[in-house]
């Protein structure tokens, strides 16, 4: 028994380093991604991008002062309520980010690589949103815009989202007026290329879509997703109300994951053994654990 609880901790201490070295190495690739986006693209071009960082960017290129100092005076009070908000861990990362891009926009200098204005637009936002995103998924941050955002939508009862676009609006409204109406349009696109590629990388290439399916066939259906398709699927004891006077009988409820390019060849089959068959799609933003790869099937 003792010989099993000490394979346990080992598995369990093993387990922790590599996710801490992993979590380590995406921030510090963020960072750099980040760094070599604002220095070689933004910066020199006076673009700025939305959130803490267009704010930094915008006080950094309207005040002279520079932009590794702003980066951790902004972004300041922001992990302190994420420390409230989210909890401690993240705070510590999210701090550790903030000043490790800190320390390399004052200490490493990326060349200047085009003055071409979409040219810095779209790949300053490519390469800012790939740094963001990476630490996101290292469990930092180097934004603290969506903190900001939770906090807000918790006392406000608004959406995250909704807030996230009423502080960029706020944001490039001020870029117009302290820098030109051109440079804030510009600055509008590499925001929208920054986040474009911010969702890209956190969310990944693959995405995958879970899909519900109520239907009298469910044994043939079942036979298709596991034996055709190779994806596993959970079933679940139902019972069904519909009807003029809610008709009330047990009824099987499938539900399974596939990614977005196996959803024509599933409704597909789905119709063919079932064309009353109820099915519910709705997307998933990260699965773990399961059956979510592909087993391999014998032909």
């Amino acid at each position: 028994m003792e010989k099993t609880l000490d394979q346990n901790q080992r598995r369990i201490t093993k387990l922790t380093r590599l996710n801490l070295a992993k979590d380590i190495f995406l921030i510090v690739c963020g960072i750099f991604a980040a760094a070599f986006g604002l220095e070689s693209f933004l910066l020199p071009n006076l673009f700025i991008d939305g959130g803490v960082t267009g704010i930094s960017l915008l006080i950094a290129e309207s005040s002279g002062w520079p932009l590794w100092l702003l980066i951790i005076v902004v972004n300041f009070p922001f992990m302190l309520l994420g420390y409230r908000v989210i909890g401690k861990q993240f705070a510590i990362k999210a701090t550790l980010a903030i000043f490790g891009l800190a320390l390399v926009l004052a200490f490493i200098d990326f060349p200047e690589l085009t003055n071409d204005k979409l040219l810095v637009a779209v790949f300053g936002g490519f390469f800012l949103g790939a740094g963001i995103g990476l630490s996101i998924r290292g469990g930092g941050v180097l934004d603290g815009t969506e903190v900001l955002a939770i906090f807000l939508s918790r006392k406000l009862k608004l959406k995250i989202g909704d807030i996230i676009i009423i502080i960029n609006v706020i944001i490039f409204g001020a870029a117009a007026y302290l820098l030109s109406i051109e440079q804030a349009l510009y600055s509008m696109l590499t925001y929208l290329a920054a986040s474009k590629t911010l969702d890209f990388v956190v969310d990944g290439i693959e995405e995958y879509t879970g899909v519900t399916i109520i239907s009298e066939f469910h044994e043939d259906i079942r036979s298709l997703i596991i034996d055709k398709m190779g994806r596993g699927l959970t079933i679940y004891n139902g019972q069904g109300g519909y009807g003029k006077k809610g008709e009330q009988r047990d009824i099987q409820v499938l539900f399974t994951v596939i990614t977005r390019l196996e959803i024509r060849k599933l409704t597909t089959e789905i119709a063919k053994l079932d064309p009353k068959a109820f099915v519910v799609m709705n997307s998933i933003f990260d699965t773990q654990g399961g059956m979510i790869k592909k087993r391999f099937l014998k032909t």
